[in-house]
């Protein structure tokens, strides 16, 4: 099944590098799978739905991750990639799986703005106090950058806000212009 997909792949792969104008075949070192991850991933951060159905009707594994840990939907969201975030859950993508540091799509969302996406990742089934490798949630990231409607949403989720990271940070904490309980200016 595999080299089907790698097939599919490598036809549209060849099909937008020629119209774009680059050179056309990928490097052939490497593994077949690590090819076909790679090829995944970077439709979802492109936001490439007609790649990205293709690999969703073959039946690939929809929560594969890069090696820093990141899915296609981390990706998708992190880039702004609203279509393909929608495209990804309706699939079956696992909305509360975290990369290597422990950040989520969410999280992703909420750091890089997209607010739009992060309002559609707060319906997913993941806990809204979901925890990085530093200790901290979605809600610190809303507050730490001023996603007053964000950090709103996940207040009505459940959130506690006064939740701490490693360093003593909470959403309140961080809101109120506190970095690891010092106020700028003081």
């Amino acid at each position: 099944m595999y080299r089907w997909i790698a097939a599919v792949v490598l036809g549209l792969m060849l099909n937008t590098t020629y119209a774009e104008g680059q050179q056309a075949l990928p490097n052939e070192s490497g593994d077949t799978a690590q090819r076909l991850r790679g090829y995944f991933l970077d439709a979802a951060r492109r936001g490439d739905q007609a790649m990205l159905d293709e690999f969703i009707k073959a039946g690939y594994d929809l929560n594969v991750h890069d090696d820093k840990g990141y899915t296609g939907l981390i990706l998708a969201a992190y880039h702004g990639q609203r279509d393909a975030v929608e495209q990804l859950l309706a699939a079956g993508a696992d909305p509360c799986a975290q990369d290597l540091h422990g950040n989520t799509a969410l999280m992703g969302a909420v750091f890089k703005g997209e607010v739009r996406i992060a309002q559609r990742l707060l319906n997913a089934p993941c806990s809204p106090d979901q925890r990085n490798a530093s200790g901290q949630t979605a809600a610190m990231y809303a507050a730490l950058f001023h996603r007053q409607e964000l950090l709103e949403a996940l207040k009505a989720q459940g959130a506690d806000l006064n939740a701490t990271d490693a360093l003593g940070n909470s959403a309140q904490s961080l809101s109120r212009g506190e970095i690891n309980g010092v106020k700028p200016g003081n």
